[in-house]
């Protein structure tokens, strides 16, 4: 028998094969961002909500994925393979307080979740990229998840996050002691340097939807 939880299950590890959280899945495959949250999937007085047939048609159709595919990705977790369940928000509200903790660590409530093949890093996390800042490498739409226990070097792509709450996604040049060499992504944007005083974190890029 076909249950409630297997299809939702179904759905989130079609998102995450993509890179994409149930909501960036969603957005997609054109459909309001909010169809496929966790709080979508019951009513307000605990019935289960399904799925419509023409939503998982447009998922389908978005990520390239066969039927035979998304019925391979229902029940349960496959063996020999491990997901992590990794947090995840809008780039844009990375900026604002309480998604972090002095560590760069994923903090606080808000955050959506996504299921990825194990990363080694439990604090591990994920930005959906909004604009066309980062561009051509990253567009908006795409998942970037990133590591703070990854080891950075110079070439490494990073997000940084000032103490002001400016969050940037920069290529890293170079630091020293006392600052923190950025170029951008996207040309047209200027290349920035932080003096280190004024850097909260930075944790480096490990993988992105593209």
């Amino acid at each position: 028998m076909l249950k409630h939880a297997d299809i939702w299950r179904a759905i989130d590890r079609l998102a995450a094969r993509s890179g994409l959280s149930a909501s960036g899945l969603a957005r997609r495959a054109g459909l309001d961002p909010t169809t496929f949250n966790k709080s979508k999937r019951t009513t307000g007085d605990g019935k289960l909500r399904w799925p419509s047939t023409e939503s998982i048609a447009k998922v389908l159709e978005a990520t390239g994925a066969s039927l035979a595919e998304f019925v391979s990705l229902v029940g349960d977790q496959p063996a020999g393979t491990s997901l992590q369940r990794v947090p995840v928000i809008g780039y844009a509200q990375a900026g604002a307080a309480g998604y972090f903790d002095d560590a760069g660590y994923p903090a606080g409530a808000g955050w959506d979740e996504l299921l990825f093949p194990g990363l080694g890093d439990p604090h591990a996390y994920a930005l959906e990229v909004a604009g066309e800042s980062m561009e051509p490498v990253y567009r908006d739409g795409d998942t970037i998840i990133v590591s703070p226990a990854a080891q950075i070097r110079r070439g490494d792509r990073v997000v940084v996050r000032t103490r002001e709450g400016e969050v940037m996604a920069k290529q890293l040049v170079r630091e020293t002691a006392t600052r923190v060499e950025l170029m951008s992504i996207n040309r047209a944007h200027p290349d920035r340097v932080i003096p280190r005083s004024e850097l909260a974190w930075m944790a480096r890029i490990i993988w992105a939807s593209q």
